[in-house]
């Protein structure tokens, strides 16, 4: 059975001049993919990964569009329109997402984005969005541990760091110290989980910790060697930013890189830069 609010791939059964009806595994419905959404090429028997969501007309239909965010992950969506009803969001389909006045924190204004979480609405069986994030993060349920790599969202600074959204599951914290570039409010990013503190909290760092730190930025030192005929302009003198436009790794990373391939043999470490050997 399909679910809506979520990506799933399904047979074409037939197509129409309307468009395409999809095979559900319930022998006595299918589901529409209009015509505009087909992908070039496919044919009756074929599978196709599509979105399911209800139109305007409330009828469950697929599309083969990417919305912003699908039914359980949080994201930063802007408002295109208020009404006796709520705020209506782009979440990139051709339907606009509803938030409701009662699941709002503060009124929101036409052209600002807001940190949202869709989900199911049980009563209406349509997808809606909620500001109340916290009711559905949890901190007794937690099930990464230290070093695991995850998924973060970011959301908003504060004294310490940036406040981010863990797996779409978790508050955590990113702090000053990991901060090795701009980010930007609503960026998805890899991290890697420091800690899991007593409060449920989880504290994450954009670079892989310990050894393997290191083993990864050499690849990304040889790749860029590679890439550049065995020269780059990068060495013990350069700024923090510069190594990390280039390599998105910290400078003490880098020169810890540096100092093992020199080591092995691998580079030459010049007055202007490094070369490989």
């Amino acid at each position: 059975m399909v679910e809506i609010g979520k990506f799933t791939e399904l047979e074409i059964e037939k197509i129409i001049q309307q468009g395409a009806y999809l095979l559900t595994g319930d022998e006595t419905a299918s589901i529409l993919l209009p015509t505009r959404y087909i992908p070039e090429g496919v044919d009756v028997g074929d599978n196709v990964k599509v979105f399911i969501y209800r139109d305007s007309e409330d009828k469950i239909i697929a599309t083969t569009e990417i919305p912003y965010a699908i039914v359980g992950e949080c994201a930063y969506l802007k408002v295109k329109s208020q009404t006796n009803f709520g705020a209506f969001l782009d979440w990139g389909l051709m339907k606009d997402l509803l938030v409701p006045f009662r699941e709002q924190n503060e009124t929101m204004e036409v052209g600002k984005s807001y940190l949202v979480r869709l989900y199911l609405d049980e009563n209406s069986d349509r997808i809606v969005a909620t500001q109340h994030i916290n009711k559905f993060l949890r901190d007794n349920e937690i099930t990464i541990q230290p070093n695991d790599e995850v998924e973060i969202l970011v959301c908003e600074a504060v004294d310490l760091g940036i406040k981010v959204i863990v797996n779409q599951k978790y508050w955590g914290m990113l702090f000053k110290n990991q901060l090795f570039c701009d980010v930007e409010r609503g960026q998805k990013l890899k991290a890697w989980v420091k800690q899991v503190r007593e409060d449920g909290k989880i504290d994450v760092s954009l670079q892989q910790p310990g050894f393997k730190e290191v083993l990864s930025a050499e690849e990304k030192i040889v790749d860029l060697l590679q890439q550049n005929d065995g020269y780059c302009e990068l060495n013990d003198n350069s700024s923090p930013d510069e190594i990390y436009a280039e390599l998105q790794i910290s400078k003490k990373v880098f020169k810890k890189a540096i100092g093992k391939l020199f080591r092995e043999k691998r580079i030459m470490i010049e007055e202007s830069g490094i070369r490989l050997m």
